[in-house]
């Protein structure tokens, strides 16, 4: 394939107007829902990601949270810090390792009570070879990441 000098422009241009995947937003949001509009809620009571409905949202840290139910919301606001995921729902691994990413529902673990979220279930992989680790680098890399 041979590029030209417009094509390259033309890429270059389109790059620049695209948004940065790490934004300053203190919560990873995607369609205007934070973590994908996944129910935080739900991986610490049904062990499964759980798509959010939008007749059940809140609003916490900025962002817009789906709930699956009622119930759910009420818990959520009751203690946010319990129930969201660490790392503003960015890919834990990624903020370990000094740098944020997108997640993907499925690729979750909860450690120490807390919630953490992934890449990939690859990344999670990764992720769960040393999560002690994973977790004190994370620590002292947020929120300097989102700068």
């Amino acid at each position: 394939m041979t590029f030209t000098r417009r094509s390259l422009l033309i890429a270059a241009a389109a790059l620049a107007a695209t948004p940065a995947m790490a934004a300053k937003d203190p919560v990873f949001t995607r369609w205007g829902n934070a973590i994908r509009g996944y129910d935080p809620v739900a991986y610490f009571t049904e062990s499964r990601p759980v798509k959010g409905s939008g007749e059940f949202e809140a609003e916490w840290n900025g962002s817009t949270w789906r709930f699956a139910s009622a119930a759910n919301r009420d818990l959520f606001l009751t203690a946010p810090e319990a129930y969201a995921p660490q790392y503003g729902g960015y890919c834990a691994w990624a903020v370990a390792n000094g740098y944020t990413a997108s997640t993907a529902p499925e690729a979750w673990s909860i450690y120490d009570g807390k919630l953490y979220l992934n890449f990939s279930l690859g990344v999670r992989d990764q992720w769960s070879q040393d999560i002690p680790g994973n977790v004190a680098r994370g620590d002292t890399n947020w929120p300097a990441v989102l700068e």
